[in-house]
């Protein structure tokens, strides 16, 4: 895998209601060139307090490897 990291951070006092948002973000050579990504802000919806997380699945890291890092996608997790 070319790398893996996970970025988290926490808007408000954090999650409140338990409803968890889950979408992929596309990317193109390595991560380089972004073809579809998440709005987080978006994803919360009207929720004030959240939780956000961007990381690499291990299903996210086989395909990059089985792609040759050609398509890279990455995970982001709201948590409301």
């Amino acid at each position: 895998m070319a790398s893996c990291y996970t970025l988290s951070y926490t808007v408000g006092n954090g999650p409140q209601t338990g409803v968890t948002v889950v979408e992929k973000n596309h990317y193109a050579v390595a991560g380089l060139a972004p073809i579809k990504v998440s709005d987080p802000v978006r994803m919360a919806g009207e929720a004030k307090n959240y939780q956000v997380t961007v990381t690499h699945t291990f299903l996210d890291g086989l395909i990059n490897v089985l792609t040759s890092g050609l398509y890279t996608p990455t995970t982001t997790i709201v948590k409301k």
